[in-house]
């Protein structure tokens, strides 16, 4: 009884917070694309990376997380993948986007803090497409994300930048959906945050944190269904990943909850259930993601693509 009274007291504290950041999302938003760029060489026109924030692999079959468990069965999957250590949000997605480990492109911070630190220095993957003539577009739900943001590399962004500097993932979602009304990207980026806020607030795998993993695999789905209606069913390619995991309400160490994440590709020259061995890492997604463009990564590039996940090679 004391328990589930601990529990009603803390959501009432977390629906006023989703509320307000659900209504505070700010953009830095250029005008909307409607035209079709072809990634020339590529193995797919229009490549769509999704990271969950906080996503343990074992609670992917914890939760019943129906769609991603789909992805898994029509395409290729590992459980076995591992981010970057250590594993916390800034420095793991900015390897996940970069191809870099984190001694290589220098973010070790993961605060909000523009004036102390400003956008990163490293190239990203929006980077190599926009170099390319691609366009490019990303729909971040922290509002620490805006050092990836950087200036000239999307031709859309959205960034929460008003307290509580965090979106939800019905209001990601709902963005995103409205920009695709008008825009068809070749690189899209989308983060939910929800899990990894409910981890560090009532604990990795307790029932809201296995309610967050619900939610966003149901927007996922519902993701599927916009990508499908904006690009046409099987003519783009999925990638769905995590920066972390966590145990108990944290995650800043090596402990492999924290370090293993889950690694789904699903569409467009996917080879379909097909298991992957295990050693795929985080800073593979960026080589992954430039090859299935056409981009040739860069030298210094230190992740490859998973060419085992694709039936093109």
């Amino acid at each position: 009884m004391n328990s589930n009274r601990r529990y009603m007291r803390r959501a009432s504290v977390l629906a006023p917070i989703a509320f307000i950041a659900a209504c505070a999302t700010a953009y830095v938003a250029p005008a909307d694309r409607t035209d079709t760029v072809a990634a020339s060489g590529g193995h797919t026109d229009h490549v769509i990376i999704v990271s969950i924030d906080g996503l343990r692999p074992d609670a992917i079959e914890r939760f019943n997380a129906r769609t991603l468990q789909r992805l898994m069965e029509e395409g290729a999957w590992s459980l076995e993948a591992t981010t970057i250590t250590p594993s916390i949000t800034l420095p793991s997605h900015t390897s996940m986007l970069t191809g870099l480990e984190a001694e290589a492109h220098g973010v070790t911070w993961n605060t909000e803090d523009m004036d102390t630190h400003g956008h990163i220095l490293s190239p990203t993957i929006f980077t190599a497409a926009k170099r390319a003539g691609l366009h490019t577009a990303a729909f971040f739900s922290k509002v620490k994300f805006q050092h990836l943001a950087v200036p000239g590399t999307l031709d859309h962004v959205q960034v929460p930048t008003r307290w509580p500097g965090m979106a939800w993932a019905e209001s990601t979602i709902d963005h995103m959906k409205r920009y695709l009304r008008t825009a068809r990207p070749n690189l899209l980026f989308v983060h939910f945050a929800d899990p990894d806020l409910a981890g560090h607030m009532f604990g990795w795998m307790s029932r809201p944190y296995g309610s967050a993993v619900r939610t966003v695999d149901a927007k996922i789905d519902e993701l599927v269904s916009i990508a499908d209606h904006t690009f046409g069913a099987g003519n783009y390619t999925l990638i769905v990943t995590a920066d972390h995991g966590g145990h108990g309400r944290s995650h800043d160490t090596d402990d492999p909850r924290n370090v293993q994440i889950p690694w789904i590709a699903w569409g467009e020259g996917v080879a379909a259930g097909t298991e992957l061995p295990a050693g795929i890492r985080t800073i593979d997604s960026a080589a992954t993601v430039l090859w299935l463009l056409g981009i040739d990564a860069r030298e210094e590039i230190t992740g490859r693509a998973v060419t085992a996940a694709f039936d093109v090679r």
